[in-house]
């Protein structure tokens, strides 16, 4: 009786194991296609890996210096086009401010701005004349 029983457990047991391998989820087969077998045929070792592991280094600080001067660069740029509209905008109050000068400093508005001051200033009649220096007179 007991190696009866025991067929019967160790039945059971391989019957549940069954049951639990069909539950669990199978595992993903990786495809044969060439990125597979490149690596899994051993066309890269770990010493060849190992090996090449400076270069890849190199190519990646040179990477890291590549993005980081674009970076530096796209600063100028906006730099340089912040300075060129600060600029033109201080051009154009250079011209108003000097266009403005031009007026007030006509014989007309001096004339104006001595009457409202009251500064008793007159008109001269005479037109302005030219002083000449002779260099042996000095």
């Amino acid at each position: 009786m007991t190696n009866r029983l025991r067929t019967e457990i160790e039945e059971e047991i391989a019957a549940e194991e069954e049951q639990e391998e069909q539950q669990r989820p199978k595992k993903r087969q990786i495809p044969d296609n060439v990125f597979t077998q490149f690596f899994k045929k051993g066309f890269i070792t770990t010493d060849e890996a190992t090996k090449a592991l400076p270069f890849v280094l190199f190519l990646a600080f040179l990477g890291m210096i590549y993005i980081g001067n674009r970076h530096l660069a796209e600063d100028t740029v906006r730099n340089i086009d912040k300075l060129t509209k600060e600029v033109k905008e201080l051009g154009y109050d250079y011209k108003s401010t000097k266009a403005d000068l031009a007026y007030k400093s006509t014989l007309s508005e001096v004339k104006k701005r001595a009457d409202t001051l009251k500064l008793d200033v007159k008109e001269s009649m005479q037109p302005p004349q030219k002083i000449v220096a002779r260099e042996d007179e000095q």
